[in-house]
């Protein structure tokens, strides 16, 4: 059984040089932070209409926070990104960054990073994972592929 520090270093191991963020986590690592560190922070950055219509982690409120890395309709990133984080999140928080697949976490783990947000991670393959040969999500990676707990639309 891993600790959380196992899990971060492995983590950490990832991260390639001139990653701008402290590492990724795959989804069931995220899953397993949460459950053995209460101050750890999961952050979803999709859209709120995503968390509607989708779906949503199934965590701890304490553990929860939603901060949109662009807006919808439109995808306009969100000018108070940064401001919204601070609001839900402290700077030397262990924060994991959810996206649908993995490509806005990770701008938002580098961003919040810039701002001095010294454990940012990218949780790989998000919460529905890549696109199948079908076009169709959450058959190939991600959160709810690995069976994780998470709350349907």
């Amino acid at each position: 059984m891993s600790t959380a520090a196992d899990i971060l270093n492995l983590a950490r191991s990832r991260a390639n040089e001139g990653t701008p963020y402290a590492g990724a986590v795959t989804p069931q690592e995220a899953y397993e932070l949460l459950q053995r560190d209460p101050a750890v922070k999961l952050i979803d950055v999709r859209t709120n209409a995503e968390r509607d219509w989708v779906g949503r982690v199934d965590i701890a409120d304490t553990q929860h926070g939603a901060v949109q890395w662009a807006t919808y309709p439109g995808g306009v990133p969100n000018p108070d990104f940064m401001q919204q984080l601070a609001s839900q999140a402290g700077q030397d928080q262990v924060l994991l960054f959810l996206c649908r697949s993995g490509v806005r976490s990770r701008h938002a783990a580098k961003l919040a990073t810039e701002h001095g947000y010294a454990n940012c991670y990218d949780i790989l393959e998000g919460f529905e994972g890549d696109k199948d040969a079908d076009g169709h999500r959450k058959a190939i990676g991600g959160w709810c592929k690995a069976g994780l707990p998470w709350l349907g639309a």
